[in-house]
């Protein structure tokens, strides 16, 4: 186990290493100067050119990011251009609100996945399956922009019970969640009914009810730890996902997070915050599936005699 958890961390500094180099290079060749675009269209060409030499703009390629991964190592990721903050600093500020939506929405995804996937099962072709397969095929298909302007229309703005925009309480996270978390109960609850349903048709757990126990024991202590082993790795893969991946509901409802912070970086053509928040999302998503990976093997015996 500790030469599997060294190789995996070898091979998440690896991926962080070519995601780091891919991006450094595709912002450096992308037509156009980032100190120009930032400065404005009234800045003069010697300003431009000081600046791009204050910056280090102007050396290699290699050079520059050489210099930017020995900072980055140290956790200095440089200087917004935008924002003129250290980028750090923007991350850590915005990392609270990016990490309160996505465990909300992944707790509103789980709860009423799991929930409506489990009573799918047990209650197979009948109302309450079609309904709620027919719900989570809507929640897979539509995209999270639609659910989000949905909700603020009908809860914020017709019905006036959730704030539409911000986070200065508790409720302002209540909408960004289900709209973030809406096509992940949806994928959660179609994948537990599909498994659920291939164990129901398992020998041992016909013996189970052989030696009398009930459906709802042999459901709950049988047949749903079993199943629950895919939706985990999902699961995991969600959460890491939902971090990393909440550029549209934040920027919707106007959420001071990573993704609303990637938004800003693409349009001023921010090169170190862009930077600096795609590794960040980077990161997430490997530590998700490390997690994925360690919980498995906690449910699923098998997998820790084979490690």
């Amino acid at each position: 186990m500790k030469y599997n958890i060294l190789q995996r961390l070898l091979q998440a500094a690896a991926v962080l290493l070519g995601v780091a180099l891919l991006i450094f290079v595709m912002l450096r060749i992308v037509p156009g100067n980032p100190i120009a675009t930032m400065m404005g269209e009234h800045a003069d060409a010697a300003t431009i050119e000081r600046m791009t030499a204050e910056l280090g703009l102007d050396q290699p390629i290699p050079a520059q990011f050489c210099r930017y991964i020995a900072d980055a190592f140290r956790g200095d990721f440089g200087t917004s251009y935008s924002l003129g903050k250290p980028v750090s600093q923007l991350m850590k500020a915005a990392f609270g609100n990016t990490l309160k939506l996505a465990v909300l929405a992944a707790l509103f995804a789980w709860i009423l996945g799991i929930g409506c996937g489990i009573i799918a099962a047990v209650r197979k072709n009948g109302v309450f399956d079609h309904l709620f397969m027919g719900v989570s095929l809507l929640g897979v298909s539509m995209p999270v922009f639609m659910v989000a302007m949905i909700l603020q229309y009908v809860f914020a703005y017709h019905l006036h019970w959730l704030p539409i925009s911000g986070t200065d309480s508790i409720k302002g996270f209540i909408l960004p969640a289900v709209a973030l978390g809406w096509n992940s109960a949806g994928s959660v609850s179609r994948l537990v009914r599909s498994t659920l349903l291939d164990i129901l048709q398992e020998a041992y757990i016909d013996t189970a009810r052989a030696k009398g126990r009930r459906q709802w024991g042999v459901l709950g202590i049988h047949a749903l730890r079993n199943a629950l082993l895919p939706v985990v790795t999902m699961m995991a893969l969600q959460i890491s996902s939902l971090l990393s991946g909440a550029v549209i509901t934040e920027t919707i409802f106007s959420i001071n997070g990573i993704g609303r912070l990637a938004v800003q970086a693409i349009s001023g053509r921010d090169i170190p915050l862009l930077q600096g928040t795609a590794l960040f999302s980077t990161a997430v998503v490997i530590l998700g599936n490390f997690l994925a990976d360690c919980l498995y093997s906690v449910l699923d015996p098998r997998i820790r005699k084979e490690a």
